[in-house]
């Protein structure tokens, strides 16, 4: 492979389908963010109760990430995530008997089943992105993948905001009167059954994806993965060895506290918006859309300043940015708090490859169990969404909740800053991986 480019020729159509998924599990992502409010009305939550659909949600990465990575490193890539593919169809066809039924629990078991599947997909996919050829570009490789993740983060967005919200609001007034008629949880149930038709398509699309993941070649993992010139390397990873990596165990709790960010901030973003602008369901999901346009057009602008600039600098400097913006959110709700969250999206964008990216550096045959680690770090999603829910329920004000991203940004600029200098037995002066030139 030539020195500095991103991929191979030989290596292109597996780059495209494993890319791919960067944008397929984004959907599903992001269509919690429009389940969030639809549940909150169908089956009359608070903010807190609500935010345990990301706690279910991310709990199933947490639970699968380590199972998957052992799977991967006992197998290879493609069966992880064939794997993945066919847990993340089941959760979506279960979304089908959870509608029926009208039961939340279920709802919470068929998100866990998804994201069981997506722990494989992101364990698998980022590894293999990350290895994919010349360590030199191994940040900018991850960053072009991730490029994808946003655009089924804006088709989630989208596809919910306009086939799950209905647009129909009734007052206070209305509803006490359709209770005494008793057609009021007839409503309720419609409403639920709304989210049946966008997990059926999503459900066949992606067994549509495992079959052609199938069909298609590999390259030989042990190619892609330097090895160790310790002879006593098995070619294995071990959990042991992974306590030598100090840059490693700061990018878990980097990723920890960055997935936090970016998910209670994308969840609460609607209610920010009929908070402070007053607008309807329907209107405020497009604040969502633009938002997660900024988070795409981040990608691609990032991907292409680190061929200028350092991305650990680079994600310092957006880091700084961020703690600006969701400042404002806090001190000047409305207006200005909205756009500020919307654009802190475009800086968030390079945080969860580069983290990674910078995470794995050195690990050698340790890099699927060290990555498998750094994507359980994504439980941080499922705790501080409900944290953020509870702060806005007992304060009355979504702003206050926004705390938990200014701190957020705090340590990720930390960790770009001084925490992510490779150190550890693997990693040597001719092995550096500079991911900027």
């Amino acid at each position: 492979m030539e020195t500095n480019k991103i991929v191979s020729k030989q290596n292109l159509l597996p780059f495209i389908l494993v890319t791919a998924l960067f944008y397929l599990w984004a959907i599903p992502n992001n269509l919690n963010d429009i389940l969030i409010p639809q549940f909150m009305k169908s089956f009359e939550l608070n903010r807190f109760q609500a935010g345990l659909v990301q706690s279910a949600f991310y709990l199933g990465y947490f639970c699968m990430a380590l199972p998957a990575a052992l799977v991967m490193d006992r197998y290879n890539y493609k069966t992880g995530i064939i794997i993945g593919l066919l847990l993340f169809a089941a959760g979506a066809f279960l979304f089908y008997p959870a509608a029926i039924i009208g039961k939340f629990g279920i709802f919470l078991f068929a998100l866990y089943i998804i994201a069981c599947g997506l722990a494989f997909l992101e364990t698998g996919a980022n590894s293999f992105i990350s290895v994919l050829g010349d360590p030199a570009t191994s940040a900018q490789r991850l960053n072009f993948s991730q490029a994808f993740n946003p655009f089924g983060a804006m088709t989630g967005a989208f596809v919910g905001s306009q086939f799950i919200f209905s647009g129909i609001q009734y007052s206070d007034q209305q509803i006490d009167t359709m209770k005494a008629l008793g057609t009021y949880n007839d409503y309720l149930h419609q409403e639920i059954l709304r989210v049946i038709p966008p997990y059926m398509i999503i459900g066949v699309i992606i067994l549509v994806w495992a079959f052609l993941i199938w069909k298609v070649k590999f390259p030989a993992e042990t190619d892609n993965i330097p090895k160790s010139k310790d002879k006593t390397e098995d070619g294995h990873g071990h959990f042991k060895k992974l306590i030598q990596y100090p840059h490693f165990f700061k990018g878990i709790l980097a990723e920890f506290f960055y997935v936090g960010a970016q998910v209670g901030t994308w969840s609460f973003l609607i209610q920010y918006v009929k908070d402070y602008l007053q607008k309807p369901e329907k209107e405020a999901g497009v604040y969502l859309v633009y938002a997660l346009l900024a988070f795409g057009v981040g990608r691609f602008v990032s991907t292409a300043l680190m061929r200028m600039f350092k991305p650990d600098k680079l994600m310092g400097l957006f880091s700084g940015l961020n703690i600006l913006m969701v400042a404002v959110a806090i001190i000047i709700p409305g207006f200005f708090g909205v756009w500020a969250l919307v654009i802190s999206s475009f800086f968030m964008s390079l945080m969860f490859p580069t983290i990674f990216a910078l995470g794995v550096k050195g690990l050698g045959p340790n890099t699927k169990i060290g990555g498998s680690m750094i994507i359980m770090a994504i439980i941080g999603g499922a705790i501080w969404t409900p944290i953020m829910g509870l702060i806005s329920d007992h304060m009355h004000s979504m702003a206050y909740a926004m705390i938990i991203p200014l701190i957020s940004y705090i340590y990720v600029g930390y960790y770009a800053l001084f925490g992510s200098k490779p150190s550890g037995p693997l990693y040597n002066t001719s092995e550096k991986i500079i991911i900027s030139h």
